[in-house]
């Protein structure tokens, strides 16, 4: 697969960093996607429609190593070229266990980004709003630019206007915003600080900061979603059309205890009736599980509300698998997909090298094959959880090597070796010699 443009030195060496560490790439993606251009066109006309105010969901469904987070960073990369905020959360028992929705919106708001800030960009969007506000204002032409109170007021009420739907059920948001603002005119860091982690949903914060904005407590499971519909308003106003929310590795809920699983489960059904009801728009939900959560009898087939909303078919051949589906199933890596991602990375990476001439010649696409079935026939023949490993092999034995060496020839100097100590979890047990090997995690 040949690179279609010209691509940054900053952007490329992201990538083949992140690549030789064994790491997705945070961004880039679209310059070695593979197999995921079925997706596009659907995808797309979700962000439109988001972009419009309305909303969208997903559940992306594969096994382990199919590339579920590579294809929810993907679809953020293109978001954000829409404008839109972006968020991943990784649902876990202890972390960010999904029944806690306060916890869930708190990790929301630390993974914020777009596509001119890293997260937590939670701040500087909140910042740029209230710009919006005071520029809209003062193009009213009621309020005189150096009248700082009547200017204050102004934008109060337009906030306050902006935030009616908000307000109604979750008053504290608009609140905190209020006092924030109060806070940075006057100067005060540490209180206008304090509250923006308040507004995070960050526990522990200050009680004279919370009682200067006139809020109690930390935010609660009901609040959430309160919360949730307040940063889509900011969001929207400041220029970002809508919100990418990941909630990755969905399929824990099955490892967690029965009352646990039966509060997340149903927060989910909670969350997306929300979404169906149109309380968030401007929100694109997509969450990632495996096959054994969505069809499972521990998983979403325990609350049958649940898996109503998420039944799709999946008896006909995977080809004709529609891409506006309520699950997209992501059928993973055969031999003949990782000799074209393969090719895709060789041809990024040479196209910022020392020597491009000398990586064309010696990682041929006929070498790429046999890297390929090498690799994947140390993990057992499953190609499907071999695409991290043969990347950062790919990267970081051969072509750092071919390219600083002069004299490096992979076919005569490289002979594939494979540690434990590099594999995870899911490539230790492909690896295992026989089902005895097989590392299970028992109760």
């Amino acid at each position: 697969m040949t690179t279609p443009s010209p691509v940054s030195a900053a952007r490329r060496r992201e990538v083949v960093d992140a690549l030789r560490r064994g790491t997705v790439p945070r961004a880039g993606l679209d310059l070695f996607a593979v197999g995921l251009e079925r997706f596009r066109t659907a995808l797309d006309d979700d962000l439109s429609t988001v972009s419009r105010g309305g909303s969208a969901f997903h559940a992306i469904r594969g096994e382990y190593g199919t590339g579920k987070t590579f294809f929810a960073r993907w679809l953020a990369e293109r978001a954000k070229r829409a404008g839109m905020a972006t968020a991943e959360v990784q649902i876990s028992e202890t972390e960010t266990p999904l029944h806690k929705l306060e916890t869930v919106y708190r990790r929301l708001t630390e993974r914020l980004s777009t596509a001119t800030h890293q997260p937590s960009a939670l701040r500087p969007v909140v910042d740029s709003w209230f710009y919006t506000l005071e520029e809209e204002v003062l193009d009213a032409g009621e309020t005189d630019e150096d009248d700082a109170e009547a200017l204050a007021r102004a934008v109060d009420d337009l906030m306050e206007r902006r935030l009616a739907d908000v307000a109604r059920t979750t008053p504290a948001f608009s609140a905190a915003l209020r006092g924030y603002r109060q806070a940075v005119a006057s100067g005060d860091g540490t209180t206008a600080e304090a509250l923006i982690a308040w507004l995070g949903g960050q526990k522990s914060v200050a009680a004279s900061a919370r009682r200067s904005a006139g809020v109690r407590g930390d935010l609660d499971h009901f609040a959430a979603l309160g919360f949730l519909q307040g940063l889509l308003t900011v969001l929207r106003d400041c220029g970002h059309p809508g919100l990418l929310l990941v909630l990755d590795e969905i399929e824990t809920l099955q490892r967690v205890r029965g009352d646990v699983r039966e509060k997340g489960l149903n927060a989910l059904r909670q969350l997306l009736d929300e979404i169906d009801a149109g309380r968030f728009p401007g929100l694109f939900l997509v969450i990632t599980g495996t096959p054994a959560f969505y069809d499972g009898q521990q998983g979403a087939q325990r609350l049958p509300p649940l898996a109503q909303r998420l039944a799709t078919d999946f008896t006909t051949d995977p080809r004709f698998d529609s891409p506006r589906a309520v699950q997209l199933r992501l059928a993973g890596f055969d031999l003949p997909k990782l000799g074209e991602l393969g090719r895709g990375v060789r041809d990024l990476y040479a196209s910022g090298a020392r020597n491009p001439e000398r990586i064309a010649a010696r990682v041929d696409d006929a070498y790429l094959s046999e890297l390929a079935t090498a690799v994947t026939g140390g993990l057992g023949g499953k190609a499907g959880v071999a695409p991290r490993l043969f990347l950062r092999k790919l990267v970081a034995d051969v072509l750092d090597r071919v390219d600083e060496f002069e004299d490096f020839d992979p076919r005569q100097h490289y002979a594939l070796t494979v540690s434990t100590a590099e594999l995870n979890e899911v490539e230790r047990n492909a690896a295992a010699a026989s089902a005895d090997d097989i590392e299970l995690e028992l109760p």
